[in-house]
């Protein structure tokens, strides 16, 4: 018998926070394939954020999910991060750790990666404080909507951050296209979209449980993001992938692209 395959609205009871850090953010030696994408994103993210040039005052975050871990280099060239997420327990988990609640995830592994990335590892516990009082704001987000925050009102953004978030709610290409171009209606003309996407997903598992993965090519990727308005201007092909076991997929890309300035 197949296993039941989640999506969509299954997230809001089905998907356990705890049970996807344990899985993909260990970083430790029995996670290494999942530690290999880890530190792809990390060092695109840290080169970006830093010698990039990608910067200014507002990110928002979309689909922050409970992980901290790509807001870690952002949080020093931006004076506010804005996170959103779906589901309310994901956001719970951000919260935790962000008011340092006991019981809350430990990120200090990852966060000493990116200090050493930086230059100085010691710097970890400072990195942290940073973050925390960076992130001013967590709000729910539904990217299948033409307005991915609905109600809320937030300030058009310098950067709008999405890894790893839409090929699992989008159910198909066109509501892909239409995510990608409600992400780049948050932007001011000229701010900067950075992505992640899981390429050829078919599904992920959390737990015991497995929640359906967008099947995307690297070509769609990029067509989705010009079609928005957006120049490419960096798009890296990792060939590394999480375990077989854990996700059906064949790399990741990574996506740097510029708003139009008469956008």
């Amino acid at each position: 018998m197949e296993k039941k395959l989640y999506a969509g609205k299954d997230y809001e009871k089905e998907f356990n926070p705890r049970d996807y850090l344990k899985t993909y953010y260990s970083f430790d030696s029995n996670t290494v394939d999942e530690n290999e994408v880890l530190k792809f994103n990390l060092q695109n993210l840290f080169q970006t954020f830093s010698s990039g040039g990608v910067g200014g005052d507002i990110l928002i975050d979309i689909g922050t999910g409970p992980t901290i871990y790509q807001l870690l280099s952002a949080c020093e060239a931006f004076r506010e991060i804005i996170a959103t997420d779906y589901t309310e327990q994901n956001l719970r988990e951000l919260e935790r750790w962000l008011k340092k609640e006991p019981g809350a995830y430990d990120w200090s592994p990852v966060v000493q990666y990116v200090c050493e990335l930086e230059g100085d590892r010691s710097r970890w516990q400072e990195k942290e404080a940073r973050l925390r009082s960076t992130v001013t704001r967590l709000l729910r987000c539904d990217v299948t909507k033409p307005h991915p925050l609905g109600t809320a009102q937030v300030p058009p953004a310098d950067c709008v951050l999405s890894l790893l978030a839409l090929e699992s709610a989008c159910p198909d290409v066109d509501t892909y296209r239409a995510a990608v171009q409600g992400l780049v209606s948050l932007l001011k003309p000229g701010g900067h979209l950075v992505t992640v996407v899981v390429l050829h997903a078919e599904s992920y598992m959390v737990g015991s449980k497995n929640f359906f993965g967008l099947y995307l090519e690297k070509e769609t990727v990029e067509k989705a993001v010009e079609e928005a308005g957006c120049q490419v201007l960096k798009c890296d092909y990792c060939p590394n992938s999480y375990s077989k076991a854990l996700c059906t997929s064949d790399g990741i890309c990574f996506v740097v692209a510029r708003k139009g300035r008469s956008a």
